[in-house]
């Protein structure tokens, strides 16, 4: 066994679980950026964190994209890893090095130039838009160091190691919570930089990171051998990095495009009725966030063992993941059925909290969370009913069949979710919005069920 990796022969469930906690820490860690930012911001005024808010959506888009090629490259060196082929392997990460460098200068151009322009398009207030540019000029220009972290961070996944990229989340969230009010607020001698000094800590929180993920790759790492001596870009494999890049990306992105069209259906409602989806939506990311350490401890196990063509231990890991998301998104299911009043109360307050507005007080939130219970029990249907479609998009990405992945995502976030909520909408009044979110979800798992029978069981 000396010679064998052991995501080959270790135990499906505890190697399962031991890969997939970690990922849920780190999760847990890089929301922390933002909420960070926005509670030091608040001090700022108003003003202040509403042009934290505005520059997100293209902050979030660095992320999404930096976490696509990431994903791409987790799945192509393990695959290759499995198959005993550490020099195409380590090519692979070479290449995918090279992407995500080559995509964090093109943030670069996007921060320097098309910042004012998109906050243009959203305020027309001089103040808000001065904060934007002074906070998204530097979060979106410099997230060079974001990109190598979650790229070296990924190619550690690849090799069954997810202790290391906890630990490069952990140091960069540290650093950037030391230097937020140092560099907000002028602390020790520093100039108070205000809302730049927010972005500046966030920036140097991600190079910390990320020269953390260089130091420890350098010295744990054994299986992968990362060279740029007579570098060429190989487009080949690039295709093949963006194959599964592009889905991922865009699956990022999808649950922004979902919550912005469905809030603008139930505005015309009742005020109560957004609330409500906000946290509803609040509390699913909780629920949905250890089926997503899951999926990410999953697919190095899958692409490892599809590479080294163990057809039987990969039935294995996709029937454990499967149980494990069935079970997480059941126990979610049963606690909105059971207590939806205390849940809905804890992330009211954690909203207020977290985005700083008063607008809702403890007594308006008691009165809300009555109308709220009759939305919830069959809202949170969906959390179950989706559990095969999140476990066939990380099986998807795994294998480096990011369309199908994607196809997938597309059928439960937004291509039938929308119109069907809009039209149960005029039929049913607010519960055809919740029940197209179960329609959805049943319809994306059928989806993915075909996808399965086609090209899985062929594969396998």
């Amino acid at each position: 066994m000396e010679n064998k990796n052991p995501m080959e022969y270790k135990k499906v469930f505890p190697l399962l679980m031991s890969m997939a906690i970690p990922p849920m820490i780190s999760m847990l860690i890089q929301s922390m950026y933002n909420i960070i930012d926005s509670i030091f911001v608040a001090k700022l005024g108003e003003k202040a964190l509403t042009a934290l808010s505005l520059a997100f959506p293209l902050q979030n888009l660095s992320l999404a994209v930096s976490c696509g090629i990431g994903i791409a490259m987790n799945a192509f060196i393990a695959r290759h890893l499995g198959a005993k082929d550490d020099k195409k392997a380590s090519y692979y990460a070479t290449q995918g090095i090279v992407m995500s460098v080559a995509h964090s200068l093109l943030f670069l151009i996007i921060g320097l130039f098309l910042i004012r322009p998109f906050l243009n398009m959203f305020t027309t207030n001089t103040k808000v838009i001065e904060y934007g540019m002074q906070y998204g000029i530097i979060v979106v220009s410099l997230v060079i160091g974001q990109f190598i972290h979650l790229a070296i961070e990924k190619m550690f996944q690849a090799t069954g190691n997810m202790m290391m990229p906890m630990l490069m989340q952990i140091f960069g969230a540290v650093i950037n919570i030391i230097l937020d009010p140092i560099l907000i607020f002028g602390y020790f001698g520093l100039p108070a930089l205000g809302v730049s000094g927010a972005a500046i800590a966030t920036v140097i929180g991600q190079f910390s990171a990320a020269i953390l993920a260089f130091i420890l790759f350098k010295r744990y790492n054994t299986h992968l051998h990362v060279s740029f001596k007579g570098l060429k870009i190989d487009f080949h494999v690039m295709s093949q990095l963006y194959s599964v890049a592009v889905p991922s990306t865009v699956m990022m992105c999808l649950p922004s495009v979902l919550v912005s069209l469905l809030n603008g259906m139930l505005a015309t409602i009742s005020q109560s009725a957004v609330a409500f989806f906000g946290v509803y939506y609040k509390l699913q990311t909780f629920i949905y966030m250890p089926t997503t350490g899951v999926v990410q401890g999953m697919r190095p196990l899958m692409s490892y063992n599809y590479g080294a063509h163990l057809k039987e231990r990969m039935h294995q890991i996709l029937k454990v993941s499967g149980l494990a998301i069935a079970t997480i998104l059941g126990l979610g299911t049963l606690l909105f059925f059971m207590i939806p009043d205390i849940l809905l109360s804890l992330f009211n307050a954690s909203k207020g909290m977290l985005e700083i507005v008063g607008s809702f007080t403890f007594l308006l939130a008691e009165r809300l969370l009555f109308q709220f219970e009759q939305y919830s029990p069959e809202l949170s249907i969906s959390f179950v009913v989706s559990s095969f479609g999140v476990l066939m998009s990380g099986v998807f990405e795994s294998l480096g069949m990011g369309k199908y992945s994607l196809i997938v995502s597309l059928l439960r976030q937004l291509v039938i979710t929308v119109p069907l909520a809009y039209l149960l909408l005029q039929i049913m009044g607010i519960e055809g919005i919740w029940l197209s979110f179960v329609i959805a979800e049943l319809i994306a798992s059928m989806g993915a069920y075909i996808f399965y029978c086609k090209k899985f069981k062929v594969l396998l």
